[in-house]
């Protein structure tokens, strides 16, 4: 007999061909299902290859062993009679078409999902001229040094994006796919690029090692790869070397502009940059521990290098987030910002970044100084740069807080909503959208844009704070409080923090908790605004009107800012007092002589905290003067609402007082039943003072609204129950 004959007799081709269907198959299910798992991408292949060196094993195997019914066999022990040819031969032949036939319906079933893909985005609207810069990976064994690699891709994402017509994704878009699974073609997919820049760097001590590649998407190709091993004090030789690399293999083959010429930042010290790349890490969570940290490093930064111009830009945004949050006064801040942009702007006057801050500072200083044609006055300004430097997210960002001071919340979400189009998975465009979308009542397109934040930047403290606010909207005091308390996880440094907790169970009269928050803020900042206005909540809610009044007074004498309330809280509370006891004369005259011309209505351009303060006065008024005076105060201080962008209609408690003082008390009692009552309880806890007001008496007469108001005692009953359980079992777990 042949050897071909033999080899078909013992059915070795049978089993050859199954093996190799198998391996096909194997093959198919790996490329599938491992990336789903999480897989490395090693591993595919290191399956395959094992399974390749065992074909001539298997080959060998069915040589010399036969499957019979009673197992396996050695062929030499098998008589002619014994030998299961047609079952065997049978049983190999419908392993092997089974396994085509598999194969045939996943070669069809990916060629399909590939179509569908292609729908999603085709290739033809990604430009060739395309290139993401993913964060280059840290390869030290001290992982603090993270800053470090991640600076690194900053800067060279800083000097790609000066190329013209090259499309560069940004920075936070690039760095949310930092850590996660994703093959190169999934994230160039994602970020709409035809390129990706990705790399690695290992220091240690003085030396510097980093390796970088750029690749092609569509094919994995590597259109080039180098690698750098370096003294430290070489890194923007380093950094321009790898840039400019980069940007010639993309411009020269795809825009044919030739070698670019790239800047770097700004400074030749090693150290300052190290400081620098530091604080801009700090700075991003937006806290109070991260915002004095970043300022530290900034400062000591500025002292190695006092020409680093974005160390001084980026010290200068970091002091209008400390305003923003509570952390800095704003005079002091406005100051220091103002001193840094005009160093910055005396070596670089075209700066748009310092030009922008500027305005939207000396805006806000002007504002505050009771301009009501500062903000509109800011917007066009910036709109102005942005539309010079379409590019440059930070003049954007400055627009957005203009709009938003001047009361226009729907242009800003227009902003927002394009940048967030350019830069999917920025955090910050995405905090900023989401307190936008509040303002214009989109409930669940704030959460979800606040959530989708936290998913790439966890350690926001304020996105926790919005969340929080987001579940009093629906009712939720129980989320408030476990918002509030993520928030202090992530900045146990925030003061404001514990106080808006304890302003919270104070409303609901759960005293005992909330002493505790209230402690925290009286041992980190024992005189700052909230201090003053938890104080002030807490003894008003027990009833200790002498402690209230003392609490009101020392907030005058100190002259505390508008912020969380704390001036006008204390304005008042002590007018609202004087009604009750019929004492406005002699408390006005007090106020007065306290802080002159607070009632002043005539004033031309009052401080923007009196101009708020004056609308503390209206019961006072309402209760002292002639109603032809009230009505005439009351439409003067419309006008000036009017004029700093401040619609009443818009708040119905604004619009119930309106009504109510010009007489039309159905008018008044209809929107307080369509647009009062119809919100949860958890936000209206001050409820009892705002109806205990003397011009709503004929409101509060009603037969609805006292039904209403019985219900939501009902109902803060409810929450508080809700809240002191919540509250028992947190402690009880420890």
């Amino acid at each position: 007999m042949s050897l071909v004959a033999e080899l078909r007799r013992r059915n070795v081709f049978r089993v050859a061909a199954a093996y190799l269907v198998a391996g096909w198959l194997l093959a198919e299910v790996l490329t599938n299902v491992l990336p789903v798992l999480g897989a490395p991408e090693w591993t595919e292949r290191a399956v395959l290859i094992i399974f390749a060196l065992g074909f001539i094993p298997a080959v060998v195997f069915s040589w010399i062993y036969e499957l019979t019914p009673e197992g396996l066999k050695r062929e030499d022990e098998l008589g002619e009679e014994a030998r299961p040819k047609s079952r065997t031969s049978r049983a190999l032949d419908h392993i092997t078409l089974a396994g085509v036939v598999i194969i045939i319906v996943s070669v069809g079933l990916f060629s399909a999902r590939q179509a569908g893909d292609d729908e999603v985005v085709a290739p033809a609207e990604i430009s060739d001229a395309s290139v993401a810069v993913l964060p280059f990976v840290n390869m030290s064994s001290d992982k603090d040094n993270e800053y470090f690699s991640d600076g690194l891709t900053e800067t060279l994402l800083h000097m790609l994006a000066q190329i013209p017509d090259l499309k560069v994704a940004a920075r936070t878009s690039s760095f949310a796919f930092k850590g996660q699974n994703k093959t190169i073609g999934e994230i160039a997919m994602a970020l709409g690029v035809a390129h990706v820049l990705e790399g690695s760097v290992q220091r240690a001590g003085d030396r510097v090692r980093i390796t970088a590649q750029l690749i092609r998407a569509s094919d994995g190709f590597h259109v080039w790869s180098s690698s750098y091993d370096r003294e430290f004090s070489n890194i923007f030789e380093i950094q321009d070397e790898i840039a400019q690399r980069v940007g010639y293999e993309l411009s020269e083959s795809l825009l044919g502009v030739g070698e670019p010429q790239l800047t770097s930042v700004k400074t030749t010290s090693p150290d300052a940059y190290d400081l620098y790349l530091q604080a801009r890490r700090e700075r991003a969570t937006y806290s109070y521990g991260g915002l004095q940290a970043a300022e530290d490093l900034l400062k000591g930064a500025l002292l190695i290098d006092p020409d680093f111009i974005e160390a001084k830009t980026e010290l200068a945004a970091s002091y209008i987030q400390q305003t923003e949050t509570g952390l800095m006064q704003p005079a002091e801040a406005f100051s220091e910002i103002l001193a840094i942009t005009g160093q910055v702007l005396e070596t670089e006057p075209e700066n748009p970044v310092a030009q922008a801050v500027r305005v939207y500072v000396e805006s806000l200083q002007r504002a505050l100084q009771g301009d009501v044609q500062a903000m509109p006055d800011a917007v066009a300004r910036l709109k102005e740069l942005v539309a010079q430097v379409p590019d440059e997210l930070q003049l954007q960002l400055l627009l957005v807080k203009a709009y938003k001071a001047a009361q226009r919340p729907e242009p800003a979400v227009a902003v927002l909503e394009k940048a967030l189009h350019d830069d999917p998975y920025n955090p910050e465009v995405l905090y900023e959208l989401g307190t936008l979308y509040g303002r214009v009542e989109r409930w669940e397109d704030a959460r979800a844009s606040i959530e989708k934040s936290l998913e790439i930047e966890p350690k926001q403290p304020n996105a926790y704070s919005i969340l929080a606010g987001l579940s009093l909207r629906y009712g939720d005091g129980v989320g408030y409080v476990q918002q509030i308390l993520k928030a202090l996880e992530v900045d146990p440094r925030d003061h404001e923090l514990p106080g808006l907790l304890a302003e919270f169970l104070y409303q609901l009269e759960l005293f005992e908790e909330g002493d505790d928050f209230r402690d925290r803020v009286l041992t980190i900042a024992p005189t700052s605004d909230l201090a003053y206005r938890i104080q002030l909540v807490r003894a008003d809610r027990i009833g200790d009107a002498t402690a209230a009044d003392a609490s009101a007074r020392q907030a005058i004498l100190a002259d505390v800012s508008d912020r969380r309330l704390g001036f006008r809280g204390a304005i008042e509370y002590l007018l609202r007092a004087a009604v009750q006891n019929g004492t406005v004369e002699e408390e006005m005259a007090w106020l007065e002589e306290q802080a002159p011309g607070i009632f002043d209505l005539e004033a031309d351009s009052p401080p923007q905290k009196i101009r708020l303060a004056q609308g503390m006065a209206l019961d006072a008024w309402y209760v002292t003067l002639p109603r032809e005076e009230v009505l005439r105060r009351l439409d003067v201080l419309l006008e000036r609402g009017t004029a700093m962008g401040i619609d009443h209609a818009e708040d119905p408690y604004a619009q119930m007082s309106v009504l109510a003082m010009r007489g039309e008390i159905q008018a008044a009692v209809q929107v307080a039943l369509d647009d009062i009552f119809t919100r949860p309880v958890a936000l209206n806890l001050d409820w009892r003072n705002v109806f205990t007001q003397a011009r709503f008496e004929e409101v509060v007469a009603d037969a609805r609204v006292q039904a209403a108001l019985e219900r939501w005692e009902e109902d803060e009953a409810a929450l508080r129950s809700e809240v002191r359980s919540y509250l028992a079992d947190l402690q009880a777990a420890g």
